[in-house]
């Protein structure tokens, strides 16, 4: 039996806040400024978080072994778009991570990932803190297909944080 209070809550979030978002309108943007956006991409993957885990076997107790917390641990962003050209800020930031190796420090930035309601209004956000390029990728090209050629970018991160 659904209560009164439920069927509120289930109209405020179809009025104000549409739920479940769709996820094909999304903006990416890097660095601090929207003068830095470069949010044409095809899709994005990787924020998430993952606890790892220490197995630790108690001595006598063979039903079972304890799993306990060590530390937080991100995955890698995935971005796929068409290729793009050299004055894209974000393949000018991969030119120079990848072209000077490690003969310069490498430049993390932080990457802001909005999920957008129709009116491109941010519904939800992430922020990928202290994230680098570390795979640059361009997908197979192929005679017989008629689709875009792509690149894949792989975006390492300290942590992620949900704004919204």
């Amino acid at each position: 039996m659904v209560t009164a209070a439920q069927l509120q809550a289930v109209r405020l979030s179809q009025v104000g806040d549409p739920y479940p978002p769709v996820a094909f309108h999304f903006a990416v943007r890097f660095g601090s400024s929207s003068a830095e956006a470069d949010a044409a991409f095809q899709e994005l993957s990787g924020i998430a978080a993952q606890m790892e885990l220490e197995t630790v076997v108690e001595g006598g107790e063979n039903r079972f072994v304890h799993q306990l917390p060590k530390a937080m641990k991100a995955q890698r962003a995935v971005l796929k778009r068409g290729i793009a050209p050299l004055n894209s800020l974000l393949v000018r930031w991969c030119k120079e991570t990848f072209d000077n190796g490690l003969a310069k420090p490498l430049r993390p930035q932080s990457v802001q990932v909005e999920l957008r309601d129709a009116k491109g209004q941010p519904l939800r956000q992430w922020s990928l803190e202290n994230a680098w390029p570390v795979q640059w990728d361009v997908q197979p090209f192929g005679a017989q297909k008629n689709e875009v050629a792509i690149e894949k970018i792989e975006l390492a991160y300290a942590y992620a944080t949900r704004s919204k």
